[in-house]
C-alpha cells in the first residue's frame, strides 16, 4: 500500500454548522463570518487564511440603469477608502483583507 495513498471521507455540511461541529470532525473548511461568529479567531485557529489576492472577494454591484448614479458612486468610492481599509484592518486583525 502507498504511503501516499489516504482513504477520506469528506461530507457535505451547511456552513453555518461547522464551527459547532468541529470537536467531531478532523478538519473544516469554515466561512470567516461563521468563524467570527462562533468566536473562533480565524488568524490563530486557522490552518490557511485567503489572502488579498483571492478570486472570491466581495463586489460592489449595480443595476446597468444606475450604476452611474451619484448615490452607487459615492458608496463606492467609501467603500475603497482609507477610513475603510483601516477598519477591516482594525476590527478584524487579519480574519478579513481589504482586497482593494
Amino acid at each position: 500500500m502507498s504511503p501516499f495513498l489516504k482513504y477520506l471521507d469528506f461530507k457535505e455540511l451547511d456552513a453555518a454548522t461547522l464551527p459547532r461541529v468541529l470537536n467531531q470532525v478532523d478538519l473544516a473548511l469554515i466561512n470567516t463570518n461563521y468563524a467570527l461568529e462562533a468566536g473562533l479567531e480565524p488568524t490563530q485557529d486557522a490552518l490557511i487564511i485567503e489572502g488579498a489576492e483571492s478570486p472570491y472577494v466581495n463586489y460592489l454591484v449595480a443595476r446597468p440603469d444606475n450604476e452611474d448614479s451619484e448615490a452607487v458612486q459615492e458608496l463606492a468610492r467609501a467603500l475603497r477608502s482609507d477610513a475603510v481599509r483601516q477598519f477591516i484592518l482594525e476590527k478584524y486583525k487579519g480574519a478579513v483583507v481589504p482586497a482593494f
